[in-house]
């Protein structure tokens, strides 16, 4: 089916329509690794009431903007959506994609320009996921685009250099006689990218003399890494806030230092830090700048990455996390007079803890967003500034409506690309009233 690219969407396809049918009623249809207004040749592959997806078998007339992708795996892994679109495009894109997905959801129309925040197009990023086969022979790598099946790869170009040389020491030593029952390795560089740590997930038939053997081997091949673990493998819904792994087996250190402008923070194995290593401080200033009051709220606050700044302009700050692993950390990096709570934010906020009405709520939940019961206890709240950052503009539109009925003005969007190549949107929303 010859189809015309009208758009791109948030999710990294391109949105088509099929002609006609006698009814009148046409058909849309969601295309990857497309360009507006390219003319291609399509094969259906899902089909449902209402849309299709499918995939291109020939660009008739390729856009003006398409650009030859830099990695040899791209299309192939799941991964990256853009690297066909050069930067500045991926930029105008979604901030396009950003302003609709507000007004169709949220009915709002962001009148004030967005602060895009652009950062590096490559080697951006400080951590990553790696799947692990150890049969028929040794590889580490991703799935492929729309699947689980195993793509081996020997590079990741978005991924920085410390954990690219990985990557290639391990295919190298063909995974120095990598355990069976391992599933997955994680790996986080830190800020000077010169440091690591890495973990592994692991079904259960693993013994602990096993791994640890592998792990020592593996860090005397790369000194660059300072401490191994792992992990029970983990169950792979995307729960809002997942159990605890158990950890198995542990060499060397299980935390490094992570050093930004204003300081450092302890990030320990399997707990999340922003992975954009370019954009670390620029965040924060956002987030925290301006600011000012007595007390605040800084909820699904990990380990503390604006809790530890605010607490230097603010007197009273309630941390709420319910990651353990998290909130060791946030313990670790936010001074004594900062109040940690343990708990998920919604069973927080219901509790009432502050007859005080707060200053400031800093808010940064999951991709599944803050939903009904916080956005609710939020307008109860009546905090007279709120930082929302978000990681998904659906799920952020959603709970800015009832945020701006309730009367809250946005006063600054601020984009930020911390997932060059690929469509994910990170965004910080500051609202008052």
């Amino acid at each position: 089916m010859r189809l015309s690219i009208e758009k791109l969407i948030y999710g990294g396809d391109g949105l088509a329509r099929t002609p006609p049918a006698p009814d009148g009623r046409s058909m849309a249809v969601f295309v990857p690794f497309v360009l507006p207004g390219e003319q291609v040749e399509v094969d259906l592959r899902t089909e449902k009431q209402g849309f299709a997806r499918g995939t291109v078998t020939q660009i008739i007339e390729a856009s003006s903007d398409r650009t030859a992708a830099r990695c040899p795996y791209f299309q192939q892994c799941g991964g990256c959506h853009y690297q066909h679109i050069p930067y500045e495009r991926q930029l105008e894109f979604k901030t396009q994609i950003f302003r609709e997905t507000l007004r169709r959801v949220a009915k709002l129309e962001i009148k004030s320009d967005i602060h895009v925040h652009p950062s590096p197009p490559w080697n951006y990023r400080n951590r990553a996921r790696l799947q692990v086969r150890t049969s028929p022979e040794f590889g580490v790598g991703y799935y492929r685009f729309g699947s689980r099946e195993f793509l081996p790869v020997r590079e990741c170009p978005i991924s920085s250099p410390l954990i690219n040389q990985v990557i290639a020491k391990l295919t190298e030593l063909n995974g120095l006689q990598c355990p069976t029952a391992i599933e997955e390795i994680e790996l986080f560089a830190d800020a000077a990218d010169t440091e690591m740590l890495g973990w592994a997930f692991c079904r259960g038939d693993a013994t602990e003399k096993e791994l640890l053997r592998w792990a020592d081997a593996i860090r005397a091949a790369l000194p660059s890494i300072i401490g191994f673990g792992f992990f029970s493998s983990r169950q792979r819904e995307q729960d809002e806030v997942p159990a605890t792994p158990r950890l198995l087996a542990q060499s060397g250190a299980g935390t490094l230092r992570y050093k930004v402008q204003q300081g450092e923070y302890q990030v320990s194995m399997g707990a999340f830090f922003q992975v954009n290593r370019h954009l670390v401080d620029e965040l924060i200033s956002v987030v925290t700048s301006g600011v000012s009051g007595d007390i605040a709220f800084d909820l699904y606050a990990g380990g503390g990455l604006f809790t530890q700044p605010l607490a230097s302009v603010i007197r009273h700050i309630f941390a709420v996390e319910a990651s353990h692993t998290s909130m060791r950390d946030l313990r670790e990096n936010v001074p004594a007079s900062v109040k940690v709570v343990g708990t998920r934010v919604e069973e927080y906020l219901r509790s009432r803890p502050v007859r005080k009405r707060p200053d400031l709520v800093v808010l940064d939940p999951p991709r599944t967003g803050a939903g009904k019961t916080v956005t609710r206890s939020l307008v109860e709240l009546g905090a007279r500034q709120l930082r929302y950052v978000s990681c998904d503009p659906a799920t952020l539109a959603r709970d800015i409506a009832p945020l701006a009925a309730a009367g809250y003005r946005i006063e600054a969007v601020h984009l930020f690309d911390h997932f060059p190549q690929t469509f994910h949107i990170e965004s910080v929303v500051l609202l008052e009233r």
